[in-house]
């Protein structure tokens, strides 16, 4: 054997070797990340998965295979917690509803009149309470919450218009709301009569007659057009609404500590978006509906408050509650 070629010979060893140590962390599988939602594409909740999926990129790059799917493509409402939980998919977002019917005493996050503002929850959620919660929605629900974007503050949205003060004046008045219990019993402590809808039939279900009123945040009536088929804006403010982003277990389990903290890094970064940007929309939308020709009228707020509040906590629900809860969560406002 010549020196050259012995040479190439300890050559390619050297280099077989290398790439053998290497091969581990070069080859290492992508995670499949299919994050669904049943919003729209110019809802900003689903704009911000983009701003989640830039993020994670950014701090993990080629880590994952994100793939985003929005206007219910993948699961419809209310199935995307079933595919997350048989890993169908990976990532949505959970509503606390949804939350509070698989974990009845968590009701408590879904009440009306409850949380003051998005700072608000939030505080809750980075608590000693908030890290309850979250542990026994992973021990019991199998999913991993990471944040919570503002998903606005609800009011309600008319298709004609009416004289609205007070919850005697929704009497018999059909209004939308998500098929989940939680969400029928607040159309209930608005004094309405609570229809469940899907979300993707809203707007037919207002041109129709088949609903008379929806409720939604500001930016979400603009995102889905339902200003088109409705005269009426009353802003009960009756929940500031949070939208949790959660990922489940099956995932989060594959994840080195570094991964699930930039993981969530990255959840952050994408609710810090949105609620800048939520924030921004609900200040300028009400000149908005003005001038699209809807009326935008303001009840009497405490009205309200006091029948919300007073309808759950005379409600069988309110005894499952966790004792002192609500006290530290208004402690924590900001």
């Amino acid at each position: 054997m010549t020196l050259k070629h012995t040479a190439l010979v300890a050559m390619t060893a050297t280099a077989l070797a290398t790439a053998l140590v290497a091969t581990p962390a070069l080859a290492q599988d992508q995670i499949e990340l299919k994050f669904t939602t049943v919003s729209v594409p110019t809802d900003l909740h689903t704009q911000a998965m983009q701003v989640f999926a830039d993020k994670l990129e950014e701090l993990l790059p080629g880590r994952f295979d994100i793939q985003l799917y929005d206007s219910g493509a993948l699961f419809g409402q209310n199935a995307d917690l079933d595919a997350l939980q048989r890993g169908n998919a990976e990532m949505a977002y959970v509503a606390f509803q949804l939350i509070a019917d698989a974990i009845p005493e968590f009701g408590l996050f879904t009440a009306g009149y409850l949380f003051q503002n998005p700072e608000h929850y939030r505080a809750v959620l980075e608590s000693d309470i908030g890290e309850e919660f979250k542990q026994r929605v992973s021990d019991e629900m199998g999913i991993q919450l990471l944040d919570a974007c503002y998903l606005g503050t609800r009011q309600l949205n008319l298709r004609t218009a009416r004289d609205i003060q007070t919850p005697e004046d929704l009497a018999g008045v059909k209004l939308r709301m998500p098929g989940s219990d939680s969400w029928l019993f607040l159309g209930e402590a608005l004094g309405a009569n609570p229809t469940p809808l899907p979300f993707g039939e809203v707007y037919l279900g207002l041109q129709t007659g088949t609903i008379d009123a929806q409720d939604n945040p500001l930016p979400t009536v603009e995102a889905a057009k339902f200003y088109e088929v409705t005269e009426q804006i009353t802003l009960t403010s009756h929940l500031v609404d949070g939208l949790p982003m959660a990922v489940n277990n099956q995932t989060w389990e594959q994840l080195t500590d570094d991964e699930k903290a930039k993981m969530t890094e990255a959840a952050v970064a994408a609710c810090d978006w949105n609620n800048a940007e939520r924030i921004a929309n609900e200040d300028r939308l009400v000149s908005f509906f003005e001038e699209e020709g809807l009326t935008v009228t303001t009840p009497d707020v405490d009205a309200f408050r006091t029948h919300v509040q007073n309808f759950y906590l005379t409600s069988d629900r309110a005894a499952s509650w966790p004792e002192g809860w609500v006290d530290r969560i208004n402690e924590l406002a900001p």
